[in-house]
């Protein structure tokens, strides 16, 4: 497929102004950069995004960090002092072209710069003001710090994840990816409602805490629990709620996770793949509660017979029975995955350190491809983008000079 012109893109003609450390309001950023936004990440001249220092991975020592090369993608770096008066005007001068604002930075912080929703529906009514925090404003923990492993244990996550008596964190930030999701979702929303209405009025500022936006993700285990007054326990590679599922060493060294969901499937691994004709007429494993109730003796059954067998045979009586199930795999071999290679599905972006391979994004329209722009340095965009909203040349060596803008790239 060839790669079209941006300008072909969905969202082509849109510009988002972002504040954004760290995982959730980045992501929101790079989903709409991979649909053609043009996306400015202003950041402090000393550092940047804090992501850009998790680790440094990335083409070697010295190099990236995974994080942020993850969620920064296709967009432009702006150094910029929001302490200093002069730094504050070219961040308003940005915000005049721009069509959203999204941030995430410490509760209270974008009032206290003047960049509150009530504040940009005065200087810019026309930018969509999104904020992402913790846990939202008005509750009595709202004042906290919130990371994806807090947030997390505080919706109950991590109660759900792990083994009876060894919570776990899930291991993908799910906190930060689910809400940058949600963010990048509501913007997209109000630009269509501002474009289908004729009069559209002040644009509407977006609201989201991660704490919500995980408690929505752990909607089966809470609405579970909210009726039946039980906490569920943890499974490791398997779930509370069907039986069986789970995951089996197989003879060869492997793991297999196998999946039933309904009784005609449980019927069939009981008699077409583990040939235990006496758990399939046995009245405890009728139903799916049954089977939750006894899942020790289906697991035990099941594991003993995957012990007995290889992986690859494993698979082909699992799928000609039409019962689902995968291979149990690591990262370094996620990313060998013949799936991903016969698919098309990596694609060469530039860092400031080379290039790398980076999966295309989920979404495949039909006879469009995302564009997939470089992962910016800190500050690589200052100059250029100043210039473009008609700073002089002897204009940003004096806000240079005044520390209103962080030093020339190079």
């Amino acid at each position: 497929m060839s790669r079209p012109d941006a300008s072909a893109a969905p969202l082509a003609g849109v510009t988002v102004v972002a504040m954004e450390q760290a995982v959730a309001a980045p992501m929101c950023t790079r989903v709409l950069a991979d649909f053609g936004a043009r996306v400015i990440k202003v950041e402090n001249p000393n550092g940047g995004d804090f992501a850009r220092a998790y680790d440094d991975v990335v083409n070697g020592p010295g190099g990236l960090a995974a994080h942020f090369v993850w969620c920064n993608r296709g967009k432009e770096s702006v150094t910029l002092n929001t302490k200093s008066p002069a730094g504050m005007e070219v961040l308003h001068r940005l915000l005049d072209r721009a069509d959203a604002f999204v941030s995430n930075l410490a509760p209270g912080a974008t009032a206290r710069l003047g960049l509150a929703p009530a504040d940009l529906a005065v200087r810019h009514p026309g930018v969509i003001p999104v904020e992402i925090d913790g846990y939202g404003p008005g509750g009595p923990i709202s004042h906290k710090r919130a990371y994806d492993l807090l947030v997390q244990a505080e919706s109950g996550s991590c109660a759900v994840t792990g083994y009876p008596g060894m919570p776990a964190k899930p291991g993908p930030a799910m906190a930060d990816f689910t809400t940058g999701l949600y963010a990048a979702m509501s913007i997209m929303a109000l630009l269509y409602g501002r474009a289908v209405r004729p009069d559209p009025g002040p644009a509407p500022h977006v609201e989201l805490s991660l704490f919500d936006v995980m408690t929505d993700v752990m909607g089966y285990a809470l609405t579970y629990t909210q009726h039946s007054g039980i906490d569920q326990e943890p499974l490791g590679v398997g779930s509370p709620a069907v039986a069986p599922y789970g995951a089996f060493p197989t003879r060869d060294g492997q793991t297999v996770v196998l999946g039933t969901t309904n009784d005609r499937e449980w019927q069939r691994v009981a008699r077409d793949i583990i040939d235990r004709v006496d758990l399939a007429e046995d009245p405890r494993f009728a139903t799916n509660p049954g089977r939750c109730a006894h899942r020790d003796v289906l697991e035990e059954a099941i594991g003993s017979w995957c012990a007995r067998h290889d992986l690859a045979e494993i698979q082909k009586k699992a799928d000609d029975a039409g019962i689902g199930n995968s291979r149990y795999n690591k990262p370094s071999e996620v990313v060998r995955h013949p799936q991903l290679s016969a698919r098309d599905r990596w694609r060469t972006v530039g860092t400031p350190r080379g290039d790398i391979q980076a999966l295309r994004p989920p979404p495949v329209l039909s006879d469009y491809e995302q564009p997939m722009g470089a992962v910016p340095g800190l500050g690589e965009h200052t100059d250029a983008v100043l210039t473009e909203i008609g700073f002089t040349t002897d204009e940003l060596a004096q806000l240079r000079a005044d520390g209103a803008i962080g030093p020339a790239y190079v």
